[in-house]
C-alpha cells in the first residue's frame, strides 16, 4: 500500500497561507554566502578563509511589514492581534489527526517557491517523533515533487556521526530539510559557554559544539545558524522546556530567521496565525467523532475498598490522599480524602468493614511516593500511587474491558472490510509484563494481558454473529497472530518500559520506533494479519495509525493531557487499500473503553482541552467576530467585520446580559438562540446568521458520544416502497458525470478587469523612529518615543534599476496559466509601472486576483451529463448500507424513509426534521445518506434532503434541499459554497425534459421551503 494525500484540502491550505502571507511583500532571493573557518583558539581573528560557497535565507521586509502582515494573517482567522513583535516565533495550533506534518513540510515548498528560503531544520521533542516525521519526508517526497514541479530537494535525520551532511546542508543550492531531536542541541543553553567547553577539546562535549574534520574544521552548530535556518518545531509545548528553558535557549542559538511552532497543545502561544482547534476539527469532521464506552462498576461496596492517589507534605504535616467508601446519610459513595499515620478508617468512614483498618507511615520524598496500610490478619502493606486494595478484582475488570474492545472491533470489522478498510485496536496498559514477562534464560512468556486476550478472542470468534469473519481460520493460530507489542527494546532484543531520560532509554526507544514507523502501512493491509497493538508510553506521542478505530486504556487515565494524548492515536481519518481517505458518514467513529463514566470522561476531556488550548468553552471574547464576512452592498466586495466591530457587537451582548463582565455565556443567551429571539442591533442585521451560528458554538460543549447509546437505525419499508417515495427517488436517483468549458475569452476579460481594478501597489517606504535609550542596573531599555511628532512620516524609497524578476515563470508558477495569457493580462490591464514600483507586492497580488479570477471560472465553466439509464443509486440501497447513530442525536419519523432521522450538531437538521414530520403537506422524505453524492472538481458532494409535498391535496412538487444557517452565499466557506453551486447544476440537469422535476433550493427552516409551494 501506498498512503495517498489530497492536495487541495481547504483548511490546510489555509494553515500553509497563513504563514506564507506573513512574508508577503518578500523578494524572492537566492542570496549565497561564505561559509568560513573560526580562528583557532588564542589566534587574533585577523580574517577569514573561504572555503566554499553555500546558500542560505534571507528576509528582506522591515519589522513594521512583518507586523503589519501579520495584523492581516490574524484578523483574517479571528485570532486576537499581536501589539509588537515581540519575537520572530509564530504559532500554528492544529488538532491531532489534520496533518500537521503534512502541512508544515508543504510550507516549507511553498516558502521556497514564494521567497527562495532553501534551508529548514525540525526540531522534535521525541525519538518518536522524529521518527515520524522522517517517514512522513519519505512518503510525500514523490507527492511534493509532483506539486513543484520536480523541485530537488534533500532530508536527513541529524547524526553526530555523520557531520558532512550538515556541511552539505550549509553548502547546497538546493532545497535541506534537516530533522533533529532538541536532544542535538540543547547540551548548552549559552553559545559562550559552549564554545569555551569545546575548545578545551573534552570528549563529552556535545559534538554540534566542537569543531571537525568532517564539516571543514567548522562547528556544526556555526554552519547550521550560518544559513538563517527557518526552524520548525514540532510539539513545541516539550522542546522549550519552559518559557526560557534550555531548549528555547538551544533554538536561538541556531539563529534561525524566523521560528515555526505547530502542536494541538500549545504551552505559550507566540504570535498566533493560524488555528484549528479541537471543536472545530471535531465539529467539521476533520477528524473521527469520539465515544466512549464506559465500564462502570455499581454496587461495589460489600468489601473494604483503600486507593491511593497521592501523598504530600503540607505545613509539616505528611499526608496521603486515598478514596475509600464512606457511609452517607441515605447511601454508600466512594470519595477522596487527606489521612495522616495512624488515622482509623472505620471512623473515618463509619463502616464496620473497615474495622481495624488504619493508616501507617507516609512517604513522599522524591520517587517514593508510599503509605503503608495496616489491616487485620494480613501484614503490613505498603501502596504505591494508583494501587487499590480490595474491591472487586481488578483482573476481572481488565478482562471485560479486553472483551468489550475484541467485540467493538469485530463489529466494525464486519461492517469496514468490504468497504477495504482494516481495522486496528490500541491497548494501553501499566507495563510491559502484564503483557510479556521473560524466564530466567530468556524465554519469552505470555504476560496477563495476553493470556485474556488469547481466550476472549477464542470465545467471540466462535458466536455464530461473527461467522462470516472466521470461515476456514484456524482459530488457535489466528488468535496469537493477530496481536503483538510495542515496546522498547533492550540491546538482547527483550522488551522493556520507556524511559527517554537518559541516553540508553532512547537507544531501547528508538529500537522499537524504527520498527513502528516503518511498519505503518504494513499494518493498513489486509495481508498483514496484526491487528491489535499492545503498548506502554511508547504509542503516547508521534505515533498514530489512521484506522486505530479502538482505544483501550488498562491503565488509569488521570495525569495531564493524558486524554487527548490517548485519544490522538486514533484521531485521523481511516484509509483503504488503496491509501484513500475515506469520509463516508457513519465510517470514522473512534470507540473509547475506559473505566471512568461517559460523563465524567467528556467533562474531564473538555478541562483537558481549556487547559491545553486556551479554549474557554461558554466564553466570548471580544474579538472573536473580526472575521465575520460584510459585503459592501455599493461594490459587493466582501471584507470582514474586523476588530473595532467585534468589540462593539460584543459590547452589546454585554449590555443585554447575554454574557458577564468575563464573557460567559448567560443561560439568557442559549435560551435566545435556541428559541431563535435573538436580534442583533440593526448595524449588524446582515450578519445575524453568522454571528447566531459562531455564538451557538461558543455556547455548546464537546459532543462526546456514549458507545452504549449507539443504535442501528433501520428502514421504514413502507415508506421505502411508497409510490410517493419511488416517484421522488425516480427524480432524484440518476448519476451524472461533468467536464468543465472555460470561455477563454471571458477568462481572460475577467483577469484583466481583476488586474486592472486592483489597489494601488506602494512603493517601498522608509521611516524613521524616534526612542530613548534608558541605561539602569536593569540594563539597556529602548523606548519609542509617543505623540503627534514622535514618528515622521513614511517616505517612498528611490526606485531600485537592478535586474527585476522573471515576472512571467513567477505568475506561471503560481497560476498555472500559459505565458501568452499572462502576457495578454499584463499588457492589457496596464499595471506594469506598479511592478517596477515594487515587484514582489505586485507578483503576489497578481497570482491572487488571477487564482480567485480562475475558481470562479470553474464553477461557472462547469456542465453536467446524464450517465446512462444503468447508471443510477439504487433503492436497494437503503436497506444494504447499514446506518447508525446516538440516541440524542435521533429524531423518531414516520414519514421517512429511516424509522428515525440522524441530525448533527447545529440544531438546524433536527429543527428541519421535526419540521417535515409535523407538517401535513410533506408526503416523504428522507435525509440523504452518505453514499448519496454529486462529484464536483473540488470533492463529491452530498446534499442534504429529498422531499415531497403535496400542494392543495393534489399537485405533487418534489425538492432537493441543502440546510445550512444561513442563506447568504458569502457566510459559506469557499469551497462548500462552490460545491452547493455544482449541485445545482447538476439538478438542473436532471431536471432539463422531465416533467415535474425535483427543484434543488438552499433553507435554513422548512418556512424557506414553503415559499417555493405558494
Amino acid at each position: 500500500m501506498k498512503l495517498h494525500f489530497e492536495p487541495n484540502l481547504d483548511y490546510q491550505q489555509a494553515a500553509i497561507e497563513a504563514v506564507c502571507d506573513l512574508f508577503k511583500g518578500q523578494e524572492t532571493c537566492r542570496t549565497e554566502f561564505t561559509v568560513t573557518a573560526a580562528p583557532a583558539a588564542g589566534q587574533q581573528a585577523l580574517g577569514f578563509v573561504q572555503t566554499e560557497l553555500g546558500v542560505g535565507n534571507r528576509l528582506g521586509l522591515l519589522e513594521e511589514e512583518l507586523l503589519q502582515n501579520l495584523h492581516g494573517v490574524q484578523l483574517r482567522h479571528g485570532l486576537r492581534p499581536s501589539e509588537k513583535l515581540a519575537s520572530g516565533d509564530f504559532t500554528v495550533e492544529m488538532e491531532t489527526g489534520t496533518g500537521k506534518t503534512y502541512v508544515y513540510l508543504r510550507t516549507a515548498f511553498e516558502l521556497n517557491r514564494r521567497f527562495g528560503f532553501t534551508k529548514f531544520v525540525i526540531v522534535v521533542p521525541s525519538v518518536a517523533i522524529k521518527e515520524g516525521v522522517f517517514k512522513t519526508l519519505q512518503i510525500t517526497a514523490d507527492h511534493f515533487r509532483a506539486i513543484y514541479g520536480g523541485v530537488p530537494f534533500d532530508y536527513f535525520i541529524y547524526d553526530s556521526g555523520k557531520l558532512g551532511q550538515v556541511r552539505n546542508f550549509a553548502t547546497s543550492p538546493n532545497i535541506q530539510v534537516m530533522v533533529m531531536t532538541v536532544g542535538a542541541i540543547n547540551k548548552f543553553g549559552d553559545d559562550a559557554e559552549a564554545a569555551r567547553l569545546a575548545a578545551t577539546d573534552r570528549p563529552n562535549v556535545n559534538v554540534m559544539y566542537r569543531p571537525s574534520e568532517k564539516t571543514g574544521g567548522e562547528r556544526p552548530i556555526d554552519l547550521i545558524r550560518a544559513t538563517r535556518p527557518v526552524v520548525i518545531i514540532d510539539e513545541p509545548q516539550s522542546v522549550d522546556g519552559g518559557l526560557n528553558g534550555q531548549g528555547k535557549r538551544a533554538i536561538d542559538m541556531l539563529s534561525p530567521l524566523c521560528t515555526l511552532r505547530y502542536s494541538a497543545t500549545h504551552a505559550n502561544k507566540h504570535h498566533m496565525v493560524y488555528r484549528l482547534d479541537a471543536v472545530d476539527a471535531y465539529e467539521r469532521k476533520l477528524v473521527k467523532q469520539i465515544e466512549v464506552a464506559a465500564l462502570e462498576v455499581e454496587g461495589d461496596h460489600n468489601t473494604a475498598y483503600v486507593k491511593l492517589l497521592a501523598t504530600r507534605s503540607k505545613s509539616g504535616r505528611v499526608e496521603a490522599q486515598i478514596e475509600v467508601d464512606e457511609q452517607l446519610l441515605t447511601h454508600v459513595a466512594r470519595n477522596t480524602h487527606w489521612v495522616m499515620s495512624g488515622d482509623d478508617l472505620q471512623q473515618l468512614t463509619r463502616r464496620a468493614v473497615y474495622a481495624d483498618f488504619a493508616i501507617g507511615e507516609i512517604r513522599c520524598g522524591r520517587g517514593e511516593q508510599l503509605m503503608e496500610l495496616r489491616r487485620p490478619n494480613h501484614d503490613e502493606q505498603w501502596m504505591e500511587p494508583g494501587q487499590v486494595v480490595g474491591g472487586v478484582d481488578p483482573s476481572d475488570v481488565k478482562r471485560r474491558m479486553i472483551r468489550r474492545t475484541i467485540q467493538e472491533h469485530l463489529d466494525k470489522e464486519q461492517r469496514l472490510r468490504p468497504k477495504g478498510i482494516k481495522v486496528l485496536s490500541l491497548f494501553f496498559i501499566d507495563s510491559v509484563e502484564k503483557y510479556r514477562s521473560y524466564a530466567a534464560d530468556g524465554t519469552p512468556q505470555k504476560g496477563e494481558y495476553a493470556r485474556i486476550f488469547e481466550e476472549e478472542y477464542r470465545r467471540l470468534a466462535k458466536d455464530p454473529k461473527y461467522r462470516t469473519l472466521f470461515q476456514e481460520v484456524d482459530l488457535a493460530a489466528e488468535a496469537e497472530a493477530v496481536h503483538n507489542g510495542y515496546f522498547s527494546v533492550d540491546k538482547k532484543g527483550g522488551w522493556t518500559d520507556t524511559a527517554e531520560n537518559n541516553q540508553s532509554g532512547r537507544d531501547n526507544a528508538e529500537r522499537a520506533y524504527n520498527l513502528i514507523m516503518r511498519d505503518k502501512e504494513k499494518l493498513l493491509s489486509f495481508d498483514t494479519k496484526l491487528k491489535f497493538i499492545f503498548s506502554h508510553s511508547a504509542l503516547r506521542e508521534g505515533w498514530d495509525n489512521p484506522n486505530v478505530f479502538q482505544i483501550c486504556a488498562l491503565r488509569e487515565i488521570g495525569t495531564e493531557r493524558e486524554r487527548r494524548q490517548t485519544i490522538g492515536r486514533g484521531l485521523r481519518l481511516s484509509v483503504n487499500q488503496q491509501g484513500e481517505r475515506v469520509r463516508t458518514d457513519g465510517v470514522n467513529t473512534l470507540t473509547v473503553i475506559a473505566t471512568e463514566g461517559y460523563e465524567e470522561f467528556a467533562e474531564n476531556l473538555q478541562k483537558e482541552i481549556e487547559a491545553d488550548t486556551g479554549i474557554r468553552f461558554g466564553i466570548v471574547e471580544e474579538h472573536q467576530f473580526a472575521a465575520i464576512p460584510v459585503v459592501d452592498p455599493a461594490t459587493g466586495e466582501i471584507n470582514t467585520l474586523g476588530i473595532a466591530q467585534s468589540k462593539a457587537l460584543w459590547q452589546w451582548l454585554r449590555s443585554q446580559d447575554y454574557v458577564d463582565s468575563k464573557g460567559r455565556v448567560q443561560d439568557k443567551l442559549r435560551t435566545a438562540l435556541k428559541e431563535k429571539t435573538l436580534v442583533l442591533p440593526t448595524e449588524f442585521e446582515a450578519q445575524q446568521e453568522p454571528v447566531a451560528e459562531l455564538l451557538r458554538k461558543l455556547a455548546g460543549k464537546l459532543d462526546i458520544k456514549n458507545a452504549n447509546d449507539r443504535k442501528a437505525v433501520r428502514v421504514n419499508k413502507e415508506v421505502l416502497l411508497s409510490p410517493e417515495f419511488q416517484e421522488l427517488w425516480a427524480r432524484i436517483r440518476q448519476r451524472t458525470t461533468y467536464r468543465v468549458d472555460f470561455d477563454n475569452n471571458k477568462l481572460l476579460k475577467d483577469c484583466v478587469r481583476a488586474v486592472e481594478e486592483m489597489p494601488p501597489v506602494a512603493r517601498a517606504q522608509a521611516r524613521f523612529r524616534t526612542a530613548d535609550i534608558i541605561i539602569g542596573r536593569g540594563g539597556v531599555e529602548a523606548t519609542e518615543k509617543k505623540g503627534k511628532n514622535a514618528k515622521e512620516l513614511p517616505s517612498a524609497l528611490q526606485e531600485s534599476h537592478g535586474e527585476l524578476p522573471d515576472i512571467l515563470t513567477e505568475l506561471q508558477d503560481r497560476t498555472q496559466l500559459t505565458r501568452r495569457s499572462l502576457v495578454h493580462i499584463l499588457t492589457e490591464s496596464k499595471r506594469l509601472t506598479d511592478f517596477q514600483r515594487n515587484p514582489q507586492q505586485f507578483i503576489d497580488q497578481v497570482s491572487e486576483l488571477l487564482n480567485r479570477t480562475k475558481r470562479m471560472a470553474l464553477v461557472a465553466g462547469i456542465r453536467y451529463e446524464r450517465l446512462g439509464p444503468e447508471h443510477y443509486y439504487a433503492q436497494e440501497l437503503f436497506e444494504e448500507q447499514e446506518l447508525s447513530g446516538y440516541l440524542k442525536q435521533m429524531v423518531p419519523a414516520t414519514k421517512s424513509v429511516y424509522e428515525e432521522v440522524l441530525f448533527d450538531s447545529s440544531g438546524v437538521e433536527r429543527n428541519f426534521a421535526e419540521e417535515l414530520e409535523a407538517n401535513t403537506a410533506v408526503k416523504v422524505f428522507a435525509k440523504l445518506p452518505g453514499w448519496f453524492q454529486v462529484p464536483t472538481p473540488l470533492g463529491n458532494y452530498n446534499p442534504d434532503w429529498a422531499v415531497l409535498i403535496e400542494k392543495d391535496g393534489a399537485e405533487r412538487l418534489y425538492f432537493v434541499v441543502e440546510t445550512k444557517g444561513s442563506l447568504f452565499h458569502q457566510d459559506l466557506r469557499g469551497t462548500e459554497g462552490a460545491k452547493i453551486d455544482c449541485g445545482k447544476v447538476h439538478f438542473r440537469t436532471l431536471a432539463a425534459g422531465t416533467v415535474e422535476p425535483a427543484q434543488y433550493i438552499t433553507a435554513s427552516s422548512f418556512d424557506d421551503v414553503l415559499k417555493h409551494v405558494i
